[in-house]
């Protein structure tokens, strides 16, 4: 993998993405199939190099993720599946991700443990968390990790009131329209040679002593784990609640 920078001014904003990816810092365009990319607008990930404006970038100021933080009050599903709690709420999220869901738990005053275990989407990700600084202010009840997620969990579950699992890596069906950022993670997740399945997560956090486990899933996923307790289900997605 190598990251290619558009201007040298930027070369120290790199260095230590070089350095945890052990990847290359590169002035040309790389002709390979897959790169990093970094310029005014920070950290971005091209799955093709024959279509460089595809891009994954993760931004929590502007576009459709800071609408929807902006917006987190209407977040009805999520809420419920939360509950009503009374104090504030120690969230694992285990498939960090984007971070989507957890930005939106930190915005309803919660204090989230979030784990990735993709280096190159941990630092997409933590580079867009850089950029957002101190302009977001419960940005400091996140802590974000690079580690695997279940080792992590079992030494540390006495910490935490919930386990959220968002396995946001859905296999696509070949005549299925491939849109948006799960193309690019799912090219992430080959280059890294991250092959556990979404099911075998599940099972393992199952295991795990727990006080809660909120599951999103496909409103139309038809596999079921045991003693689900109540579901909450919304226009496209489900939580299937554990306790």
């Amino acid at each position: 993998m190598k990251i290619y920078v558009s201007n040298k001014d930027f070369i120290k904003n790199v260095e230590d993405i070089s350095i945890f990816l052990k990847a290359e810092i590169t002035f040309d365009i790389p002709k390979n199939k897959s790169y990093l990319f970094y310029d005014k607008d920070g950290l971005s990930y091209i799955k093709d190099a024959s279509f460089p404006r595809e891009r994954l970038h993760v931004d929590f100021l502007k576009g459709k993720l800071a609408w929807r933080i902006k917006r987190s009050q209407h977040e009805g599903n999520l809420k419920k599946a939360l509950g009503k709690p009374k104090r504030t709420l120690s969230i694992f999220d285990a498939t960090a991700g984007l971070l989507s869901d957890s930005m939106i738990f930190l915005s309803l005053g919660h204090k989230v443990v979030a784990l990735e275990q993709s280096k190159i989407i941990y630092s997409l990700v933590n580079d867009a968390l850089d950029r957002a600084g101190n302009k977001i202010s419960y940005l400091k009840n996140l802590t974000f990790i690079n580690e695997d997620s279940i080792a992590f969990y079992k030494k540390n579950y006495e910490n935490f009131d919930v386990i959220y699992l968002d396995p946001m890596y859905p296999i696509i069906k070949k005549n299925t329209k491939k849109t948006g950022n799960i193309e690019h993670i799912k090219k992430i997740l080959e280059y890294e040679e991250l092959k556990k399945e979404d099911s075998e997560i599940i099972e393992e956090f199952l295991k795990c002593k727990f006080k809660k486990i909120i599951l999103k899933r496909p409103l139309k996923s038809k596999k079921t784990y045991s003693n689900i307790n109540y579901q909450v289900k919304g226009k496209t997605t489900k939580f299937d609640i554990y306790l």
